[in-house]
């Protein structure tokens, strides 16, 4: 497989984020086809149908990386049982003016951590919901629902004792991208 390039698109902007932890962490365990580019979202102004036509420079970048990327791998924090404003406003974005997503067809991954017994399982299940309408293929199995634990990144890799578990995610998302892309 030719090297492809993975949208990694974090849904949470704390500085001392555990899902942008996760993910730089993660994002080391990929093979050396696929390649993370990390998409910034905290520059995004709300989305307003009314911009559609004359969008925000930062709209323009987001739109063209998503549009440059082969597959995109969602990161999602939970918010009162859900995703995040600013990732869904990412997704708003980059879906329209209606007709124009640069969503489509791209094969997505969604994972998160949360210090919540139950991880990020309901964030993602919404996220997956969003992505479906898209028309994005999403990778069902395996989930991966973590809780943020002492341990799970150690310097800037993910942890002995979730490594493995990891990796198995890692691989099946590779597959699924060589298999959509």
């Amino acid at each position: 497989m030719s090297q492809k390039t993975v949208a990694v698109v974090v849904g949470s902007i704390r500085k001392e984020s555990f899902n942008r932890q996760f993910a730089e962490a993660l994002v080391k365990q990929f093979p050396t086809e696929l390649k993370a580019q990390f998409i910034r979202i905290d520059d995004l102004p709300l989305y307003n149908q009314d911009d559609d036509g004359n969008p925000a420079p930062q709209v323009t970048r987001l739109r063209g990386e998503i549009k440059a990327a082969d597959a995109v791998l969602f990161v999602t924090a939970e918010y009162n049982r859900s995703v995040p404003g600013v990732l869904k406003n990412a997704i708003d974005h980059a879906s329209r003016p209606w007709g124009q997503s640069v969503w489509a067809g791209k094969p997505a991954g969604v994972v998160g951590v949360s210090v919540g017994a139950i991880g990020t399982s309901l964030a993602q299940q919404h996220l997956r919901n969003v992505l479906a309408y898209l028309d994005m293929p999403t990778l069902g199995q395996p989930e991966m629902f973590l809780q943020w634990k002492e341990g799970l990144v150690q310097d800037g890799a993910i942890g002995p004792d979730s490594k493995e578990f990891v990796q198995k995610y890692v691989d099946a998302f590779a597959a699924w991208v060589k298999k959509q892309a």
